[in-house]
């Protein structure tokens, strides 16, 4: 059969745009230095098909006509090589075998629709690059244009004639002798496996096999791995830990506590007393045992909210890790009770600086500046494509995640009151609802649940998913109608673990017998193990009633999705896999869930003694100086290049956007959308997080990004007395004593703070050990950890979305009050950064301060005395101040010598970044009832100036001027270092 070859240029009077981009990344990456790209886009087409017709399809459905130009011919003919200008070397970029490629399935699809007998699709990428050194070419292949844990490169012309797509599967039912192994044999079976597992785990499942009188089959161990995988159980927080750390006053060690399941004496045990407090008021619907939490939101729907992490796929493949950590989370409402419906994306992201030195990369470690990319793109392009608003995030830098980068994305979603519970049934089918199963994927519970080394991208590059949002948002929509159809009793998201994971955890209860031959494949050869296991993207799994297979299946192929019925829950207490009518494993379900030896460690806690941070200038020209840094800092800095990537506006409900102001490119403080756009009661989303808190005190940082989180979404009309909190504990290798310690120290620092505000969680994820081993040049291991990194998500609600507020200036003549109180804190401030010091007191929360200022900020927005407000915390009032002023285009004349009056200097008052504190403006004749409100809740509130029309930030203390700086200038040098 033919297999055609179509390249597709930019015509003759287009800009190759693509080829300037890589020959940008090139001499961004320092690989080379002006190198010329020539690039070509391209597809193989096998097919019973002529030539004339595959130049009708390149020229109809693949290029555009007037912009692009096609070369076609059969693969490996010389037409397709010949080279832009002399001595041009030829590079073919193209996904390996296995590796999904979407555009290729969407290609083939509408050939086949055109009619054209098209039997596989393949895409490809091709660049003409000057003669240059071979290792120097090799280093462009592998940095610049290819990622090798999903693509492979040929340089020189391709010589294929057909396309790889599978071969035939034989059978064979695989035992893994395990029950003979010594403690050594066991370790190298968890290792060489790609188990992850503990020897104490896999002691635990080679007894439990002895005991069988038996040794395993492959896909039984696989199970028990999957099952048991951190990923998946979440062992170490729910572990049995001997806890010490210091006392209230600071005493070491003084604090000793012993956990037994630390994750629920904490996090969810304030949740439940909260709830016990509300009584006949609760406002949770269903907390920790769905895919996502949910609350009440108004009389016909609830809101849900879930935050996932999906850091080690984007470590080896940015785009695709990335790509599919938004499209798994969205699942996640999809999932929830019977169905959510997806309304708005979150997206936090952790970065290595993009201007890290080339040269300084360990071996397997991806340029920083390529990750970021990678991500963004893989992000945008997901939610983009299904038609779901990216609303809020953020970004940090540090060079920690040098090795790790963290990848946090979050979906919230609406469910109908009443469709909150579900129940999987007796003799219900197991339908797999969406995309073909393929080899993506694999291990990937277990192999995010490991720790990342300069092998793992040849070891694990299978464990990345590539997504496609197109098929996802195909299956959304077939299963909200079946959803509203009352055609299934369960469903839940196929993720981490593929399968092994859904299938297992809906028939926890009852048990699951599995028909592994029936699942639809993406191609031929594939093992029963590997269609258990592989993590193949939009894939749900529904249990339906046997009367109404018939119409979700009429339903599902009326939108164009596959659902195959896989198997049936049955009331055996036993996972039972089969393969052609043979069994290929059986498994009770209690051994699976129910059989895993609990975790017991050790974890002791000792925050890093405090030092003065000496403050060496305070005059106008150091302040302004240091401002100008602080606003040029990435962390700081501008994401604009990031937020107008992404669609905000879709479906319409999107009510405070990212980027707010005049010229919307200001930072706003918290989102707002209508989840509901015949209603104008709106969802509030927010984060809070800073890892540099944690260098000094991990309880600290924890409630300082509760804090965060809680007064961003304050801050534009949240009401604080229901807003719901998530955590993601992303964090370095927890067998560590002191590692696991600062961990559990920041979760009783979740639990006091919740406690204290009456803020419930309720719903997280932890993903741990991100740390990235390597050997140097002399053979020693050098490691590579993140710091302790917990991101809070919050989801607040405002009755009527015209009662919100945004952080820009509004109108001149109009009063600045600083709510709030400022402290000798300075400690992993952005000030310390900026000028290279160490030391300082970091950032402390007075709960009950943190309380009542909520409370009454709250009050002032909904009494309609505020015009803008913004909460202070990078860069503190300085930087809050800055921003306010050049969103709204406007400047502001404030003195702060009543700030000032107890601290060191006027730079503490500045730049301090103590929590709870807003700076806002108030409308001139409310003044006075304003600061009454503040007054009579015993919370400070100092009124420091007003707001002018000259465009400059102007900053007193005791008669002296401290800061002078045009705020045009500000936002330039605030604007510039990710304008990319």
């Amino acid at each position: 059969m033919p297999l055609w070859q179509i390249d597709i240029y930019p015509a003759e009077q287009e800009i190759d745009r693509e080829g300037q981009r890589i020959s940008e990344e090139i001499h961004e990456l320092g690989l080379a230095d002006d190198v010329s790209v020539t690039f070509a886009r391209g597809y193989l087409v096998q097919g019973d098909f002529n030539l004339a017709a595959a130049q009708t399809l390149a020229q109809t459905l693949l290029a555009d006509p007037i912009a692009e130009t096609t070369v076609v011919a059969l693969a490996g003919q010389d037409a397709l090589n010949e080279p832009p200008g002399d001595d041009a070397t030829l590079v073919y970029v193209l996904p390996k075998p296995g590796v999904m490629d979407p555009v290729a399935m969407s290609t083939q699809a509408a050939a086949l629709d055109a009619g054209l007998a098209v039997d596989g699709v393949r895409t490809l990428r091709k660049y003409w690059l000057p003669e240059m050194p071979a290792d120097q070419l090799r280093a462009i292949c592998r940095r610049a244009l290819s990622n090798d844990s999903v693509e492979q490169v040929i340089v020189g012309p391709l010589e294929m004639d057909q396309l790889d797509v599978g071969s035939n599967y034989s059978f064979e039912n695989i035992i893994v002798p395990i029950r003979d192994l010594d403690d050594a044999g066991l370790e190298e079976l968890s290792r060489s496996g790609q188990l992850y597992l503990t020897l104490v785990e896999m002691q635990t499942i080679a007894a439990h096999f002895r005991d069988q009188g038996r040794d395993p089959t492959d896909i039984e161990l696989e199970s028990v791995a999957q099952t048991w995988s951190e990923h998946c159980s979440h062992k170490t927080l729910a572990g049995r830990i001997a806890y010490r750390g210091p006392g209230a006053d600071g005493t070491p060690e003084a604090d000793s506590r012993q956990y037994d399941n630390m994750l629920k004496e904490t996090i969810f045990a304030a949740t439940q007393q909260i709830r016990k407090n509300l009584g006949d008021k609760d406002w949770c619907v269903s907390v920790f045992k769905d895919n996502a939490g949910i609350v009440t939101f108004d009389d016909e729907y609830h809101a849900c909210f879930k935050v996932e992490t999906h850091n080690h796929p984007s470590a080896l493949e940015p785009y695709g890790g990335a790509n599919t950590g938004i499209g798994g989370v969205i699942r996640d409402p999809l999932g929830t009770g019977m169905g959510a419906k997806p309304v708005c994306n979150t997206d936090i992201f952790c970065f290595a600086p993009p201007d890290t030195d080339p040269q300084s990369l360990p071996p397997g470690v991806l340029h920083p500046r390529r990750v970021m990319k990678g991500v963004v793109s893989g992000v945008r392009d997901y939610g983009n494509r299904m038609g779901i608003p990216t609303v809020n995030g953020a970004i940090y830098f540090d060079p920690r995640y040098l090795g790790n980068p963290l990848v946090y994305c979050g979906n919230a979603g609406i469910i109908p009151v009443g469709m909150e519970d579900k129940e999987v049934k007796a003799d219900d089918y197991i339908v797999a609802l969406g995309g073909r199963t393929g080899r993506d994927g694999i291990h990937g519970a277990t192999f995010s649940s490991a720790e990342l080394t300069s092998e793992s991208e040849s070891l694990s590059g299978g464990s990345v998913q590539i997504g496609n949002a197109i098929t996802e948002k195909m299956v959304a929509d077939v299963l909200l109608q079946a959803r509203d159809l009352g055609l299934y009793s369960a469903v839940t998201d196929c993720g981490a673990g593929g399968f092994s994971s859904a299938v297992g955890e809906m028939g926890e209860e009852l048990g699951a017998e599995v028909w592994l031959d029936k699942a639809p494949l993406k191609y031929d050869g594939l093992s029963y193990t590997e269609i258990w296991i592989s993590e193949a993207q939009e894939r749900m799994v529904l249990s339906v009633p046997a009367e109404n297979w018939d119409r979700l299946k009429e339903l599902a192929d009326s939108e164009g999705v596959e659902a195959t019925i896989i198997g049936k829950f049955v009331p055996t207490g036993r996972l039972h896999l089969m393969y052609k009518d043979q069994t290929v494993g059986d498994v009770s379900m209690e051994f699976l869930h129910e059989g895993r030896p609990p975790i017991i460690r050790d974890a002791v806690y000792h925050p890093a003694p405090e030092t003065e941070l000496a403050v060496t200038s305070s005059d106008a020209a150091a302040n302004q100086t240091v401002l100008e840094k602080i606003l040029g800092s990435l962390n700081v800095a501008s994401k604009h290049w990031v937020i107008r990537q992404y669609d905000h506006e879709v479906q319409g409900g999107s009510a405070i956007k990212p980027l707010v102001g005049p010229q919307c490119d200001g930072p706003g403080d918290a989102a707002v959308v209508r989840p509901r756009v015949e209603s104008r009661r709106g969802l509030v989303l927010s984060c809070g997080m800073n890892p540099y808190f944690g260098d000094f005190d991990t309880y600290h940082m924890a409630t300082s990004a509760i804090d965060e989180a809680m007064r961003n979404a304050v801050a534009v009309g949240a009401d604080p007395s229901h807003l719901a909190i998530l955590d993601n504990f992303c964090w370095g290798y927890t067998d560590r004593p002191e590692t696991l310690g600062s961990l559990v120290r920041a979760a009783i620092a979740c639990q006091d703070m919740a406690l204290a505000m009456g803020t419930p969680f309720i719903s997280g994820k932890d993903s741990l050990n991100n740390e990235f081993s390597y050997q140097d040049e002399a053979g020693e291991k050098q490691t590579i950890a993140i710091p302790p990194s917990l991101l809070i998500s919050a989801m607040g609600q405002v009755d009527d979305v015209r009662k919100c507020v945004t952080m820009d200036l509004k109108s001149t003549g109009n009063a600045i009050y600083l709510i709030g109180e400022t402290h000798n804190e300075l400690g992993g401030s952005h000030y310390s950064l900026v000028t290279n010091q160490s030391g300082g007191h970091v950032p402390q929360v007075d709960f009950e301060m943190a309380f009542k200022t909520f409370a009454t900020v709250h009050a002032a927005i909904q009494a309609g005395a505020i015009r803008s407000c913004h909460d202070l915390s990078e860069g503190g009032l300085a930087a809050a101040a800055a921003e306010m002023a050049f969103a709204g285009g406007l400047g502001m004349e404030i003195d702060i010598t009543s700030v000032a009056a107890n601290l060191p200097s006027p730079a503490h008052a500045l730049f301090s970044e103590s929590n709870t504190r807003f700076l806002m403006e108030v409308k001139a004749d409310q003044k006075q009832a304003f600061a009454a409100m503040f007054e009579k809740a015993g919370v400070p509130c100092r009124e420091l100036g007003t707001v002018t029309e000259n465009e400059t930030l102007s900053v007193t203390a005791a008669g002296e001027n401290v800061l002078n700086a045009k705020t045009q200038s500000l936002k330039a040098i605030w604007q510039k270092p990710l304008d990319l």
